[in-house]
C-alpha cells in the first residue's frame, strides 16, 4: 500500500473501533446496564448524552491542537482515554461510576472521532483531503455492522462488563499502535503572506461559518433520531418487528454505497453538490411513508441511509473545500458544538414527537432537511459571490 492509503486504513479501522465501542455502545449494552446496576435505562441513555455534550465542549480546544501539532498524538490519547472510560464503566457498581466512565468517554469522543480523524488527514494533506476523508468513512461505515454483534455476543456469553473490559483492551493492544505507529506527523505550514486573510475577509466568514454549524446540527439531529427510533417508526408505519429491524439494517450498507458513489463519482464535483443531494433524500423518502405507509418502508430506509453516508463525509469536506486546510480543526470543533447538542437532545425529542404523532413525526425530521437545503443554497450563493 502506498504511503497514503496506510494511513487511510489505520484510521479507517481506529475509527470503526472508537464509533462501535462508544457512540454504538448504548444499543446494545443500555438495558442490561440499567438491569443489573437498579437503573432506569433512561439513566444510562443520559449518562451517553452527557457524554455528547462533553465532547462537543472540548471540541474546539481539540481542533486548535491539532491544527499546531498535528493530530497523531491526540488520536493516541484517545486510545487511552477511551480505555480508561470503558474500564470504569466495567467496574460500574451504580450510578456514578456509570456517570463517570461516559463522561471519561466523552473527553475520549471529543479527541478521537472523526473531527479530529479529519482533521489529521487536513493537516497531512491539505486540499487533497478529500479522498482519504472519504476513505476512512467507507471502512469506519460498517462500525455498527461489526461492533454491534461483537458487542452482542461478549454480553451474552461473558456480560456486559466483560465486553467493556474487552473493548478497553482492544484500544490499548490495537487502537493505541494504529494511532501512534502508522499515524505521521503533519501540519499545513503557514500561509504565505499574500494569502494571509484581511480582517475583512476574516469577517466575512462568520455567515458560511453560520451556516455550515445549522447544516450540521439539523442532519446530525436526524440521523441520530433516525438510529435510536427507526425500527420503532417502521413497525408504526406497518411492518412486522422482524420485518421492520430487517428494513432498518439497510442503513449500514446504502450508507457504504453512498459513500462508493462519493468516492467514484461526485468527487469530480464540488463537495456542495453531494451536500444538496443528501440533504433532500430522507425528506423524499418520509414523504413516501407518511403517504403510502409500509410499501415504501424499505425505499425510505435506503434514501435516508444513503443520504446519511453523504452527509458524513461532507462534513469534513465542505469545511475544507470553503475554507482551506489552514485552521481547519479549529473549524471542525467549533462547528461541531450545535452538532454535538443535537444528538445529545435528539433521542429525547424524537421520541415525544412519534408519541404524539406517529410517522407524521417525519415531517418534523423532513423540514430539517428542507432548511439545511435552503441553507446550502445561500451558502452558494455567498461563495458565488466572493468569488466574482
Amino acid at each position: 500500500m502506498s504511503s497514503r492509503s496506510g494511513v487511510v486504513v489505520a484510521l479507517g479501522i481506529s475509527q470503526t473501533l472508537a464509533w462501535g465501542s462508544t457512540y454504538y455502545l448504548p444499543a446494545i449494552l443500555a438495558v442490561p446496564m440499567a438491569r443489573d446496576l437498579g437503573l432506569a435505562t433512561g439513566t444510562v441513555f443520559a449518562a451517553f448524552s452527557s457524554a455528547l455534550v462533553v465532547s462537543a465542549v472540548l471540541g474546539p480546544a481539540v481542533g486548535r491542537r491539532i491544527d499546531r501539532f498535528g493530530g497523531r498524538d491526540v488520536l493516541a490519547a484517545s486510545s487511552l482515554v477511551f480505555a480508561l472510560g470503558l474500564v470504569l464503566l466495567g467496574l460500574a457498581d451504580g450510578a456514578k461510576l456509570l456517570w463517570a466512565g461516559w463522561l471519561v468517554i466523552g473527553v475520549g469522543m471529543g479527541m478521537g472521532l472523526y473531527e479530529s480523524a479529519f482533521s489529521t488527514l487536513a493537516g497531512l494533506y491539505g486540499r487533497e483531503a478529500r479522498g482519504p476523508i472519504t476513505g476512512i468513512t467507507l471502512l469506519a461505515g460498517f462500525a455498527s455492522t461489526v461492533c454491534w454483534p461483537i458487542t452482542g455476543w461478549l454480553n451474552a456469553e461473558f456480560g456486559w462488563q466483560n465486553a467493556c473490559f474487552t473493548w478497553a483492551a482492544i484500544h490499548l493492544l490495537l487502537g493505541l499502535p494504529l494511532n501512534r505507529l502508522l499515524i505521521p506527523f503533519g501540519i499545513q505550514p503557514p500561509a504565505p503572506r499574500g494569502e494571509t486573510a484581511t480582517d475583512e475577509e476574516a469577517n466575512s466568514t462568520w455567515l458560511p461559518m453560520a451556516l455550515l454549524a445549522f447544516v450540521f446540527a439539523v442532519t446530525w439531529f436526524v440521523s441520530t433520531a433516525m438510529a435510536a427510533h427507526l425500527p420503532w417508526l417502521l413497525q408504526i408505519a406497518g411492518l412486522s418487528p422482524a420485518a421492520a429491524i430487517a428494513a432498518a439494517a439497510l442503513v449500514g450498507p446504502a450508507q457504504v454505497a453512498a459513500r462508493l458513489l462519493e468516492f467514484s463519482l461526485l468527487q469530480r464535483f464540488h463537495p456542495l453538490l453531494s451536500a444538496k443531494l443528501a440533504v433532500v433524500a430522507h425528506p423524499i423518502g418520509a414523504l413516501g411513508v407518511m403517504t403510502l405507509g409500509a410499501p415504501l418502508a424499505t425505499l425510505f430506509v435506503l434514501l435516508h441511509g444513503a443520504g446519511n453516508g453523504i452527509l458524513t463525509i461532507a462534513k469534513g469536506t465542505l469545511p475544507l473545500a470553503i475554507f482551506g486546510p489552514h485552521g481547519y480543526g479549529l473549524r471542525q470543533g467549533v462547528l461541531m458544538v450545535p452538532a454535538r447538542f443535537g444528538q445529545a437532545m435528539a433521542p429525547l425529542a424524537f421520541a415525544l414527537l412519534i408519541e404524539r404523532f406517529g410517522t407524521q413525526a417525519l415531517l418534523f425530521s423532513s423540514a430539517l432537511g428542507l432548511a439545511a437545503l435552503v441553507a446550502l443554497l445561500v451558502l452558494q450563493t455567498h461563495a458565488l459571490k466572493e468569488a466574482t
